[in-house]
């Protein structure tokens, strides 16, 4: 009871606590997009559709979770510190961002039917910065995200296959800030509130191509469909008491989510070396997205996303010494955005590196990485950004489901 307490509490700090971006390019759309990578996972390049560890909670794929022990009870926090230095022609800026990323925790249900519940960060918005206009000056600010509250299951109804879906409910909120000041100051802000469901589905393959070779593939997909919520617009000026509102309108048939797909391929050889390449792709060009009547006439203009991710894990043995129970991991990404500025597309590429690191007496593993992530906009280069990010995962394996025996 008292570890069940502690995941409550927990979860409800998430809630409050959700991870920050600092970048200016969050402004647009809903945000700056998240694939539901883990500590581990991101330290891989942010690879997971055919990822498959019973020690490794996935929900970029809960086909994934059918793989659970039988004994434990896993879960896994993670934390995210970002330094983001950006450039603009000979403008240059610093910003600093980060906090609580995710929680998640993974069980079993019966034999091959695993289950998992967690919540994860859908998008996220933060940035900040100033500009000139004529006869005054010009600020803008967002804040803001969405969060994914998901409960899911993984079942292996033959040897080798292995399916899953997760349940999620979307919820959050995201704000546009623009600050006029010329002969008086006033205040233009978007808002944007979710309260939805989302679903994913998700397979898994394994096979031997010899006893110490397996080779896994992964699907995931995402359907299309319509978000529920309302947005709406406010204006106001300093000699105001009230802001007015405008445009108020649900989000119902106006605004969606992408269809998601993603394919993986993993390769273990012996428990000790996993190597694994994914592909995603979200067709964000045909979604719906309708500027707020009366508040906005520019169009946001969508592309399609397609993010290809490569990693590499490396275990010495897992079962031998503390330095050889240790899990050394490289990756590499590019992700081609679906955030347009014009007819400039956003896009970033970057690589990771990181450890695991095994407690003493325990199953539980420190996880730490470094991520270093370039974005800009092509084919004119607008601003440009590098953001360094120290990632911190702490895999919990607790043996809840062991009986003691009585002598």
């Amino acid at each position: 009871m008292k570890k069940f307490l502690m995941l409550t509490v927990a979860l409800a700090v998430l809630t409050t606590t959700a991870q920050n971006v600092t970048s200016p390019y969050s402004k647009m759309g809903y945000g700056i997009i998240n694939d539901y990578a883990s500590g581990i996972q991101r330290q891989m390049g942010g690879v997971g559709y055919a990822m498959q560890n019973g020690r490794i909670i996935n929900a970029m794929n809960p086909a994934s979770y059918s793989q659970v022990d039988s004994l434990t009870f896993l879960w896994d926090v993670g934390v995210d510190l970002n330094n983001t230095w950006s450039k603009e022609g000979k403008l240059n800026g610093y910003n600093f961002g980060g906090g609580l990323d995710y929680l998640t925790a993974q069980f079993r249900i019966t034999k091959h039917l695993g289950g998992s519940l967690g919540l994860r960060p859908y998008s996220s918005v933060g940035y900040e910065y100033n500009g000139e206009i004529d006869g005054g000056a010009e600020s803008r600010v967002g804040s803001g995200g969405l969060l994914q509250l998901y409960g899911g299951i993984g079942y292996e109804p033959v040897k080798g296959l292995s399916v899953g879906a997760n349940f999620g409910y979307l919820f959050g909120t995201t704000t546009n800030t623009t600050l006029i000041t010329a002969t008086s100051t006033t205040y233009f802000t978007r808002i944007m509130q979710v309260r939805d469901w989302n679903l994913t589905l998700g397979a898994q393959y394994a096979f031997c191509l010899t006893p110490r070779d397996k080779l896994t593939l992964g699907v995931s997909y995402t359907p299309r469909k319509s978000f529920h919520g309302h947005t709406w617009g406010t204006i106001m000026d300093s000699q105001d008491t009230k802001a007015d509102t405008i445009g108020y309108t649900s989000l119902k048939g106006k605004y969606e989510q992408a269809q998601t797909l993603g394919f993986g391929l993993s390769y273990n050889r012996d428990n000790r070396w996993l190597a694994e390449v994914d592909f995603t792709y979200q067709n964000w060009k045909d979604v719906k997205y309708q500027p707020l009547e009366g508040f906005e006439s520019v169009t946001n203009a969508f592309d399609n996303r397609w993010k290809a991710a490569a990693g590499l894990q490396f275990s010495p043995n897992h079962r031998g010494s503390f330095v050889g129970a240790m899990a050394f991991r490289v990756g590499a990404f590019y992700n081609h955005d679906y955030l347009n500025i014009g007819t400039n597309n956003v896009r970033d590429y970057g690589a990771s590196m990181g450890v695991g690191i095994p407690v003493p007496n325990g199953k539980t593993t420190i996880n730490v990485g470094l991520e270093w992530r370039h974005r800009t906009s092509s084919p004119l280069v607008m601003i440009e950004e590098d953001q360094l990010n120290i990632t911190l995962s702490v895999n919990f394996n607790e043996l809840w489901f062991w009986k003691n025996k009585i002598r």
